[in-house]
This record gives C-alpha cells, sequence and structure tokens, in this order.
C-alpha cells in the first residue's frame, strides 16, 4: 500500500481522498491549515487528517518523508513551497495547477530530482493536453491546435451566467494573466479575456475567450511543429463582457482580494455542472488536408455516497489517475513529467481516467 499525502481539504481534495483510499491500494493523509476546513471534509473514508501550515515547508517536509507522493490541492501560490518540501523528502509531486509562473518554479526544482514532478495534472492543462497530443501524433505535419474547456452549470440563472465550481483564486487567475499561444509559427504573448468567440455544440451557444495556463508546456513541445496553437476557456454567452468591465473598467484586477469576496457571497455554487472538452487538431496526412476532433461532456454524478460536481470528478480523476500510472511503473520515476509525455489510451483504460468515458457524447472522430 502506498502512502500519499494530499496538500488541501475543500472539494477537490475531498474527492481525491475518496477515490484513493475507495481503491483499496492507498493510505491517505489530508494535510490542511485549517481544523474546521478537515472537520468538512467531504468523504467518510478512513484517513489521516493533519493540521500544518504549508508555508513552513520544514514541516511539511517531516510529514513527506517515508511518502510516495504527495498531491497538491492547494491554491495556485502554495506550489513552490509544497514542490520545494516534495524534493527535500525524496517524495513523488503531482499538482493541478493551471499557473505559468507556479509551474516554471516545478521545472526548475524538476532538474536533478530523485523523485518525478509532474505538474499540472488536472482538466485544463491536464487531460486536455494528453488529448490534444495524442490528435496531434497522428499528423504527418500539424496546421491547427485548438483547445477548449468548461466548467459551467447545468442550469444558468444570473447575469454572469456562471456559478462557482472550482477555486475562485483559479478563476480570478487565469482571467488576469497572461496567456501563451503560438500563431503563425511564432510564439506570443496574448491577453486574456480577448479574441472571443462563439460556437455551437449538441444545439447550445458557447463563447470562448483567451485564459491564462489552460496550454500547459505545449507551446513548448509543438514550437517549430505548428502553425497555431491556442486555448480558451469555454462560457455561456454575455459572461466574458461582464468580467471585462469588474476586472478593467472597475479595476477590480488590482484588488483580487475584493474580487474574490465579492464572487464568493454574490455568486453561489453548484453541483449541477458540465464539464466540457473540445479539441479540434488539423494538418497533412497521407497527403490530404485532415481535420480531427475530440469532444465530450461529463456531468455531476454520485461518487462514495453523494453527488459530486463533473469538475471534481474530471480534476479529481486526473491527478489519480496519472498517480496510479506511476505507481505501475508505467510513467519515469524521475525528474520532470509533461502531461503531453502521458499516452491517452493507458490514461483511459485507467480505473480513475475512466471517469472521461462516462459520457455518451464522448466523441473522436475525422472530419
Amino acid at each position: 500500500m502506498k502512502h500519499i499525502v494530499i496538500v488541501g481539504a475543500g472539494k477537490i481534495g475531498s474527492m481525491i481522498a475518496e477515490l484513493l483510499v475507495g481503491s483499496g491500494d492507498y493510505a491517505v493523509t489530508v494535510v490542511d491549515r485549517s481544523q474546521a476546513q478537515l472537520d468538512r471534509l467531504e468523504t467518510a473514508v478512513k484517513l489521516t487528517k493533519v493540521v500544518a501550515d504549508i508555508t513552513h515547508g520544514d514541516e511539511l517536509q517531516k510529514i513527506l518523508t517515508g511518502k510516495f507522493a504527495v498531491l497538491s490541492a492547494a491554491p495556485y501560490h502554495a506550489t513552490r513551497t509544497i514542490a520545494e518540501a516534495a524534493k527535500s523528502a525524496g517524495a513523488h509531486y503531482l499538482d493541478l495547477t493551471e499557473d505559468v509562473a507556479s509551474t516554471r518554479a516545478v521545472k526548475q526544482l524538476a532538474e536533478g530530482a530523485r523523485s518525478a514532478f509532474i505538474p499540472q495534472c488536472g482538466l485544463a492543462p491536464g487531460f486536455i493536453t494528453i488529448v490534444a497530443s495524442d490528435l496531434a501524433s497522428r499528423f504527418d505535419e500539424l496546421q491547427d491546435v485548438r483547445m477548449r474547456v468548461g466548467a459551467l452549470p447545468k442550469f444558468p440563472s444570473n447575469a454572469l451566467n456562471y456559478n462557482l465550481t472550482w477555486s475562485t483564486d483559479g478563476v480570478i487567475n487565469e482571467y488576469c494573466e497572461p496567456c501563451e499561444a503560438i500563431v503563425n509559427g511564432q510564439l506570443r504573448e496574448t491577453q486574456p479575456l480577448e479574441e472571443l468567440e462563439e460556437f455551437s455544440l449538441d444545439g447550445i451557444l458557447y463563447e470562448a475567450f483567451n485564459t491564462s495556463g489552460g496550454l500547459g508546456t505545449l507551446c513548448e513541445t509543438l514550437a517549430g511543429k505548428v502553425r497555431n496553437l491556442n486555448y480558451r476557456t469555454i462560457r455561456y454567452p454575455g459572461h466574458a463582457a461582464i468580467m471585462k468591465a469588474l476586472l478593467n473598467d472597475l479595476r477590480l484586477r488590482d484588488r483580487r482580494d475584493l474580487l474574490k469576496d465579492i464572487l464568493e457571497h454574490s455568486v453561489p455554487i453548484t453541483l449541477q455542472d458540465v464539464v466540457i472538452v473540445f479539441v479540434t487538431v488539423s494538418g497533412m496526412r497521407a497527403g490530404q488536408l485532415v481535420q480531427e476532433t475530440y469532444a465530450n461532456k461529463i456531468y455531476a454524478a454520485p461518487v462514495g455516497g453523494r453527488v459530486r460536481s463533473a469538475i471534481q470528478i474530471t480534476t479529481a480523476g486526473g491527478i489519480c489517475a496519472v498517480l496510479d500510472m506511476l505507481s505501475a511503473g508505467a510513467l519515469p520515476q524521475s525528474g520532470l513529467i509533461k502531461q503531453e509525455d502521458i499516452k491517452l489510451q493507458p490514461f483511459l483504460a485507467n480505473r480513475f481516467g475512466r471517469v472521461y468515458g462516462m459520457a455518451a457524447e464522448a466523441a473522436a472522430h475525422a472530419a
């Protein structure tokens, strides 16, 4: 039995614990600085709870010593501290961050590490990166790679057409930080909330716009190999305009704590959500211009005797699948492992990765 530490006792941390302990193959310790948060942990499985201030790396290092791996479900600004503690303790490290600067720090720490460092194991970056890399590998010559992901309420009922489904800090960060893209073969920095587009899927109209971090390390991997590469977040129409007014006109991008407080006290959370994954790749194959598309919708479902949101299921399923593959020896045991290094079919065949095959709408077809 492998001993795992999960840092963060929120909704995603709870779901990760539920899946890992429920498998019977992992003993789990959940670490959080708040006893109240640990008391609210949304799982009934048997695990160890530890109150610790993870900003003190020495304290976390002691907890990680002798453990197989640490999984970070903490806010992105705690990433470096947790990764440093993992390296010092010799534990494998996995996280869910979309933050570009944090991932760069993890990449640096992975150099010379005796354990594996696997950042960005969630939905986007994470699963969408694995999908895009798989589709891209089927072409002789790449032209365009378009990656779109959204975690949306099934029943939008406010002007934002949005409910909180995951980390408020994460949402604000991806709406505020610069984005990466490859445009006409050149790596570019683009602005969040820009390049708005609309598209229809299953008869429902959506909008998509630039957000930060969703590409993970794919720009670096596909540099010089693709004409256009971009990532955009999916929302219902009208969302981007309101967020631009809040962030730019009211200048709340400079007062993120205030924006977080407003959102968390005004926009309700929901478990009735849907995760949309939409990837389109075009290029040359056997002398012909070909396009392939992967489209998938994943919905909230009961897990461990309670309803879990789609974003909980997909995010936790992703990091647990990668951990399982690492534990089985299917991934390198040291150094940096990028999401695009993980093969799609073994991921989907994994007991945790199968959550992405739950939806009947899942499709992968040539057009």
